[in-house]
This record gives C-alpha cells, structure tokens and sequence, in this order.
C-alpha cells in the first residue's frame, strides 16, 4: 500500500515536471482493496484491474518501473509507448489489462475463466469494477454470464461513492449494493473496503470457493475516493466534511496502527517506508534516463506480427460493396 501511494505521490510531481503522458488516475483511499485483494491469488490465476487498482499488479508481481514506463510512454514500456497506464496484459503475470469503455475487462476475463472451467485448471480470474462501470451494459452482461456458466471468477465492486462527478446515488435506486448482486443468484458479501485484512479474508473465502468449483462471488468493498477523477478534476463537487469524515478511515493509517497493537516497533515501520522510498527514487532515476519511442516504431506492435509488413487482419481488408476500400477509408470520404 505504502509503494502504490509512494508512486501515485511522485506521479503527480512527474505530471507537473512535464513527463507524463496523459493524467495521473489516483487510488486514494482505495489501496486495501487492491492489495488485499490481490494477495489472495495463486499462481496461474489471473485479474483484470481497473484504473485504481494498480497496487494488485504490484501484489502480483509487476515491476514499478514498468507502470513509470507506462506513464512516461517510453520506448521499453509494456506498451512500447503507445498507451499508458494499466493499458497492458502481460500472461506469466496472469495480468489482463482493461480498455476505456467501462465494464468490458469483466467479459473478457469471462472467457479465461470459461478456458479454466472447460479444461479443467484448478484456477481463479478475480476484476474490479467501480460505481460507473458496474451500471453498464456490458457489466450486467458479463455478470450474467459468469453466473449462469457458474465460471470460477471473483468480482470486486468498489463502492467509492462516485462515477467521474456523479454520485452513485444518482445513478441508480439501489441504495445497498448487495441487493444488485444478489440478482445474479451468486453469493455476496459487504466488506469494509479500507480493512485490508476483512478485504484479504473474504478474498480468500471467495477465491477457495471458485477453485473447488463453486463458482463466482461478488464482493462490495465500502470505501471512497479521496481525489477527483484524475489529477485534472479538482472534485469541487464533494463536500469537505465528507472527505473529512473518510479521511479518518484511511486504509494505510489504519493498517499501521493495527500492527503497532500488533507489536510491530515504529522503527520496523520506518523501516519500511524508507525502503520504498528508495525503491521509488530508484526506479524514477532509471526510467527517465530511458529513451522515447523512436518515430519508425509508431506501426509495430499495433497486430500481432512486430514486422512492419506484417499481413493486415481481414478486420482492415477490402469489403465487398465498398470498391475495394477499407470500411474507415469508405465511411470517411
């Protein structure tokens, strides 16, 4: 939890130094989730993360370096450049990487989790949706699907009380998220989603209960978001005294205390915190000394071939009716 902030905490500085591309979509307030989460996971299992869930790509091993390199767009990133963020898969990670149209990584990752069930592999898919993803079409198709074909899949709804600058409250009439859940016919529970211990166990729980074949569960984290959007919403929208309030619930603060009762010394914890901070700084010097993508680049690794005359897909081939253009080429003129 401590390196996902960490990094979030220096992203901003890079986003105002100039060396970002694109914005910061912060997961404050909302770490315990994912690292909770996370670590419930085995080896050749597999999850989709949202935007703020970036400490569970951690949790399963990605190096930090390759999300700075994400956000830099440098030239040995996962994406060699050409998109940012959790825009990557990386398979002996078991990590599949959303898209932007909200609630679509939940039907993909439907289709690992069918290729589990039908070959019999004793593994677990687990995805994360938030308030606005989760009241979207493709969300209740992927719901539906995964409960009707029982597929060993968990799902995480992250209750952080907002969609961009919608209220969840305004977007739906179902006041306890539990109640939509429970439509699917598959169990749910509630979870305090800044207890990154509650969040670990009923992870655990739920993911045990895939792998014997009991298929999916959803999970409500209750949590919140403690910035905007992105770093470019200053979230006038959301009163002071409620970010107050949820300030005093914060998952990392919570989690230290609980160690110290614990017996964990406060030197054992600075410890810690030194420690990613020179991991950070670290990896922050290596990175921006990495190179750009060179110009020639821009059409490689855009299919699956990395050759420059790599065969185009039928998906962008001639189609009948159309004088032998490409449909965009057509549609465009």
């Amino acid at each position: 939890m401590l390196l996902i902030r960490g990094l979030e905490d220096r992203l901003e500085v890079l986003l105002k130094q100039g060396h970002l591309v694109g914005s910061v979509y912060r997961s404050l307030g909302q770490e315990a989730t994912a690292v909770g989460s996370a670590f419930a996971l085995g080896p050749g299992d597999w999850l989709a993360p949202s935007i703020r869930d970036m400490g569970a790509l951690f949790v399963r091993g990605l190096d930090v370096r390759d999300m700075l390199r994400q956000y830099t767009a440098r030239g040995t990133s996962l994406c060699a450049g050409k998109d940012n963020i959790t825009h990557f898969t990386v398979p002996e990670l078991g990590l599949l990487g959303p898209v932007s149209p909200l609630g679509t990584q939940l039907c993909v990752l439907n289709g690992v989790a069918l290729a589990f069930k039908q070959r019999r592999q004793p593994n677990v898919c687990m995805t994360y949706q938030g308030d606005g993803a989760s009241r979207t079409g493709a969300s209740h198709e992927g719901f539906a699907l995964a409960a009707a074909l029982g597929l060993p899949i968990v799902v995480w709804l992250e209750h952080n009380r907002w969609a961009f600058g919608t209220r969840s409250s305004r977007q739906s009439a179902v006041g306890d998220w539990l109640d939509a859940a429970a439509m699917y016919g598959v169990p749910a529970e509630s979870v305090d989603g800044n207890d990154v211990v509650a969040v670990h166990g009923a992870s655990r729980t739920a993911v045990d209960r895939a792998r014997a074949g009991g298929g999916m569960t959803i999970l409500v984290a209750e949590t919140y978001r403690m910035h905007g959007h992105a770093q470019h919403d200053a979230q006038k929208y959301v009163p002071a005294e409620e970010l107050e309030e949820w300030r005093h619930r914060d998952p990392i603060d919570r989690c230290e205390a609980a160690l110290r009762e614990m017996g964990e010394a406060e030197a054992e914890l600075a410890a810690i915190r030194s420690s990613v901070a020179g991991e950070l700084d670290g990896a922050i010097d290596d990175v921006l000394s990495e190179p750009a993508p060179e110009a020639e680049d821009a059409r490689t690794r855009v299919y699956a071939s990395a050759e420059l005359d790599a065969p185009v897909p039928w998906t962008r081939g001639p189609v009948p009716g159309y004088g032998g253009m490409a449909p965009h080429v057509r549609l465009g003129a």
